[in-house]
């Protein structure tokens, strides 16, 4: 059958994909820029890529090239999208969206939402509610999956407790730690996913999929410490305002400060699943927390992480599409251009493609590491990110605090864009050329400010660059 997907370059749908296709599924996957289409997938005759951006009204175009789709995935979010915007951004897409749908043959759309059955709910958690009412229609049946906290390499809630356990043997935390949820792993969550396609009797409703266990945040957290065998106290205060526990979360996590007030606001919230007939329809024995943490180190392991929440634009301060910072301005920069020759290409790539994350960037790693606790002290995202494979890059990674907007390797050419807290903006630029390394730092400078902070690091950048340069070659 053919099968629409959003959310393509998001965390679930990168696992997602290569599941669906196992099963001989053929796949049409909306990406708002084709820049962005996962280097695994671009070369697969059985997926059709369309671009398009579902806060706009789609092409008629567009919907004409997904009239023949059977079933679709609706994996779009804007949770740490500035400020209170994400409501109407998903209100928006979710019309734009159900518009389309409409007007093809699709039987069902499948939503993955959150549980949400509390009196009270967060912020995200009643717009993630609103959604399923926008996206309901009698078109096509709307099957609503309601998940727990999502555990799994690269997922959100796995890498913030990575951080904060692996960080912290001592934790004064907040005490929403004691609030209790139902966490499952990412490899339950594709079960589920895939085996409700076409399902009937699953049509037209919401269910609740959870973990076997229901556990507080510290209990995960400490579970979490027993598994990597450390050793871990943990104190929560009575009192702490929800502005203080985002700082506290934002300054020991990878964490963005908009993505850490959407995730405090909804830890507040009980999120306990209810029993319901898809564990009838589909029975099927889910993973304890434990063993999902150790199936997600598995993975990491073997170098096998497919999709990590810090790729996407969440993770970083970058609100527009990265194809508008793709062509660095000739005009108005200040520049720094070194080259030198290089005997192997290949050697030189495979350098290139190491850089940052455990790496390091090969010289003066100390003044990385600075300017990385200078951001973070500003509210930029620091070098805590890190990098999501140790020697594979694509076009959306976050590396340190770099978004990565160009990664052919084939051509010789790695451009990456700066998301730390800056007077203006920032390219740096690798690329070989007729046996000559060319490395590009380019700044832009937005006012004064811009122009001194250009002048004040000048002095830095003749031993940070040229090092870096003096290692690659």
């Amino acid at each position: 059958m053919t099968i629409l997907t959003t959310g393509t370059t998001g965390y679930i749908a990168k696992r997602l994909i290569p599941v669906l296709r196992e099963a001989g599924h053929e796949l049409i996957c909306c990406v708002r820029n084709r820049s962005r289409i996962p280097e695994d997938l671009k070369n697969d005759s059985h997926i059709q890529f369309e671009e398009v951006d579902f806060l706009a009204p789609p092409s008629p175009d567009f919907i004409k090239a997904i009239q023949a789709v059977d079933a679709a995935y609706y994996l779009i979010h804007s949770m740490g999208t500035k400020g209170d915007q994400f409501t109407e951004l998903e209100k928006v897409c979710a019309q734009n969206f159900k518009y389309c749908l409409e007007h093809t043959q699709a039987q069902q759309l499948i939503f993955l939402s959150g549980i949400s059955n509390a009196n009270a709910l967060s912020k995200h958690l009643q717009s993630r509610l609103n959604v399923e009412l926008y996206l309901a229609s009698q078109k096509y049946a709307l099957t609503t999956l309601r998940a727990g906290i999502i555990v799994g390499s690269g997922s959100a809630s796995f890498e913030i407790i990575r951080d904060l356990v692996e960080k912290l043997p001592v934790m004064v935390a907040p005490k929403w730690l004691n609030t209790p949820t139902q966490p499952i792993a990412i490899r339950d969550v594709l079960f589920y996913l895939t085996r409700s396609l076409l399902q009937p009797n699953l049509y037209h409703g919401a269910f609740d999929i959870f973990g076997p266990e229901t556990l507080t945040y510290k209990t995960m957290l400490l579970q979490f410490a027993h598994v990597r065998g450390l050793k871990r106290t943990i104190i929560t205060l009575p009192v702490l305002s929800p502005k203080l526990s985002s700082y506290w979360l934002y300054f020991v996590t990878a964490t963005s400060y908009n993505l850490a007030q959407s995730l405090v606001d909804s830890m507040h919230v009980e999120i306990i699943g209810q029993k319901n007939k898809i564990h009838q329809i589909l029975p099927h024995k889910t993973l304890s927390y434990q063993d999902a943490v150790i199936a997600a180190f598995s993975k990491i392991a073997q170098n096998e992480i497919l999709s990590s929440w810090k790729d996407s634009k969440v993770s970083g301060v970058l609100d527009t599409e990265l194809s508008k910072h793709i062509h660095p301005p000739k005009f108005g920069c200040y520049k720094d251009i070194r080259s030198r020759p290089i005997q192997q290409k290949e050697n030189t790539l495979e350098k290139i493609w190491k850089i940052g994350g455990n790496q390091g960037w090969y010289a003066f790693n100390g003044l990385w590491k600075i300017r990385g606790w200078l951001d973070q002290l500003t509210g930029g995202v620091g070098l805590r990110r890190g990098r999501r494979h140790p020697f594979e890059l694509e076009t959306g990674d976050a590396l340190d605090f770099w978004r990565v907007l160009l990664a052919d390797k084939e051509n010789g050419r790695l451009l990456l864009y700066a998301e730390m807290k800056l007077p203006g903006e920032a390219w740096l630029e690798f690329s070989i050329s007729d046996n000559r390394l060319w490395q590009k730092a380019i700044f832009r400078p937005k006012g004064l400010w811009g122009r001194l902070y250009w002048y004040a690091v000048l002095p830095f950048h003749g031993l940070v660059f040229n090092g870096m340069i003096n290692a690659l070659k």
